[in-house]
């Protein structure tokens, strides 16, 4: 007999759902292995634009970051002069910060302290000059795991009042976000992007979702996507301005997560963080305004998804809650190694004149040009299939588009019980070989009907991908018209 029963395992796991992407990705699996073993299907290989994997979808890591962490792995590699000098000098700083000269020690909780330097000199490089502390910045397995850090801690100090604490959320959003309220017993208090503003955010539905959410809940954050995750928008200055004041007055704790920074290539946007914004508010809001910021070597040019390497800069907190978010962070003992020295590489790249720019500077304009080609043609082309429209993307790695379905193939979709654009994607792949995120995974508004395809892949594959979702949609839709 089982020593769990599912009746005793505590009712805030078990309201997590199952995502709907998960089992399509199994199916995805499944079906290459068929195809490997000989089985008869429509497609001879599938291809899978889920998920924001970088590497997973065919670009290659960049030659400066393996070298480095090769050589920190296996230390005799430092005496080979087939590694270009910076490479050598950089593994032996990294190697020096270690305790023991071993990638394999502990390190402290908010993380190697060189590391914690360079990541706090990037933010306030990027940020104009913004001061960083590195003492406010922690280092863990991945930006999600800093995210449901922030969120322990803000469950912990409401935990006293008589209702559960809630969060105002981006629909759509991506859905492990949604998971660790559900984890937490935390309500989500759904927010609309204006899809047709480009996915807008606007404050006068923030607070309609924050004025809907009394007596529900003790919503007490505000959590944005910048670059957004699955639309493509990045915010202006004008928009992010509003946003902390509308925070400032509401008394709500801004999370801002930030980890596609480095993917802005829409005409005419730019990433400004908030951490800027608000310092340039001036007092009393850069002084009040309460934000935990997020980054991460998964996203960008270094794409380093499996190192798992994310950090979080918490700004404006009360010196006794950081001394509680040390000892909520230390829970953790610390973040891989791996991960950290990525996020050191990500903060401190080859410069000009270095042995390994010109590499890398070859390396991340490929990157480069690829994201931008595909930022630009992928919502044109999409825009030309009757039945689909896509708002511009301008940043991020994903696209969002709008599925029109026949009515006949949504009544179908209900007769199978399936959400109509779940069992799209489920056709899309089983009869094209392209595996893609149904839009009720994210969140979108009633009656409306979306799918999610990662724009960070080679320029050939995504030819390959639109060329048979056009194909399949076109006899889908006359299928069903």
């Amino acid at each position: 007999m089982s020593v769990l029963y599912l009746r005793e395992i505590c009712r805030k796991m078990r309201s997590i759902k199952q995502t709907e992407l998960e089992p399509l990705v199994r199916r995805a699996n499944q079906i290459i292995t068929e195809v490997t073993q000989g089985g008869r299907k429509p497609c001879t290989d599938v291809i899978d634009v889920s998920l924001g994997d970088k590497h997973r979808g065919g670009v290659q890591p960049l030659t400066f970051v393996r070298q480095v962490l090769a050589a920190c792995l296996y230390p005799q590699l430092i005496h080979s002069y087939k590694l270009p000098g910076d490479v050598r000098q950089r593994v032996q700083s990294l190697l020096g910060a270690c305790d023991g000269g071993s990638v394999g020690s502990y390190t402290p909780t908010g993380g190697i302290s060189y590391i914690q330097c360079s990541v706090s000199n990037f933010i306030s490089r990027r940020d104009g000059g913004v001061p960083s502390s590195p003492e406010n910045i922690f280092m863990t397995s991945g930006s999600q795991r800093s995210i449901m850090q922030v969120l322990k801690m803000l469950a912990d100090f409401h935990n006293q009042a008589s209702l559960p604490i809630g969060v105002l959320t981006a629909v759509p959003t991506y859905s492990s976000f949604k998971m660790m309220l559900q984890r937490l017993g935390a309500a989500v208090v759904p927010y609309y992007l204006d899809e047709e503003q480009c996915w807008a955010m606007e404050v006068e539905e923030l607070r309609r979702a924050l004025q809907a959410s009394k007596g529900v809940c003790n919503t007490v954050a505000l959590y944005v996507i910048n670059p957004g995750n699955p639309t493509g928008h990045v915010q202006s200055r004008k928009c992010i301005e509003k946003v902390i004041r509308f925070a400032a007055e509401e008394r709500l704790f801004l999370m801002a997560d930030e980890v596609y920074q480095e993917s802005v290539f829409g005409e005419g946007s730019e990433f400004v963080s908030y951490k800027k914004v608000l310092s340039e508010l001036g007092p009393p809001l850069s002084h009040t305004v309460e934000l935990a910021s997020f980054h991460s070597a998964s996203k960008g040019f270094m794409g380093e998804c499996g190192l798992r390497g994310g950090y979080v800069e918490l700004v404006n907190l009360d010196p006794a809650i950081m001394k509680y978010a040390y000892t909520l962070f230390s829970t953790d003992i610390c973040a891989p190694v791996t991960g950290q020295l990525a996020l050191e590489l990500m903060a401190n790249p080859p410069r000009p004149g270095d042995p390994s720019y010109p590499v890398y500077a070859q390396e991340t304009q490929s990157i480069r040009a690829m994201l931008v080609h595909n930022m630009n043609w992928v919502p044109e082309f999409l825009n030309n299939i009757p039945g689909i429209s896509c708002q511009p993307m301008m940043g991020g790695a994903f696209v969002f588009p709008r599925l029109y379905l026949p009515q006949a193939a949504i009544e179908k979709a209900k007769v199978v019980g399936m959400q109509p654009d779940l069992w799209y994607c489920k056709r899309l792949l089983e009869e094209a070989g392209v595996c893609v995120g149904p839009g009720c995974e994210y969140g979108q508004k009633e009656g409306t009907h979306h799918i999610r395809l990662c724009v960070m892949t080679p320029v050939e594959t995504m030819e390959e991908v639109l060329k048979r979702l056009k194909n399949f949609h076109l006899h889908f839709v006359k299928e069903f018209s």
